[in-house]
């Protein structure tokens, strides 16, 4: 299905669509614009035939945060994987 990936020492994750992304597969990354007063980077990567392989998100623990919840993304990820 997917798997969402998180490094704590760079505040960035990752979400691959579909499968796994084999090394090299990525031929073309894409920034995406953010509306004004939201901090941090949401990149695609798609592949050579412009199929989305996944979503590179910087600074994710501000936008993957759970204000309902008052978690930290830190404190909701184990293993380096979403539960």
């Amino acid at each position: 299905m997917g798997d969402l990936t998180y490094d704590p020492e760079v505040d960035a994750a990752y979400a691959t669509i579909g499968r796994p992304i084999r090394p090299g597969e990525a031929a073309r990354q894409v920034p995406v614009a953010l509306p004004e007063g939201i901090s941090g980077e949401l990149i695609l990567d798609f592949d050579c035939d412009g199929h989305l392989l996944g979503v590179e998100i910087l600074g994710a623990s501000e936008l993957l945060l759970r204000p309902e919840a008052g978690e930290q993304l830190e404190d909701r990820m184990k293993g380096n994987r979403f539960s």
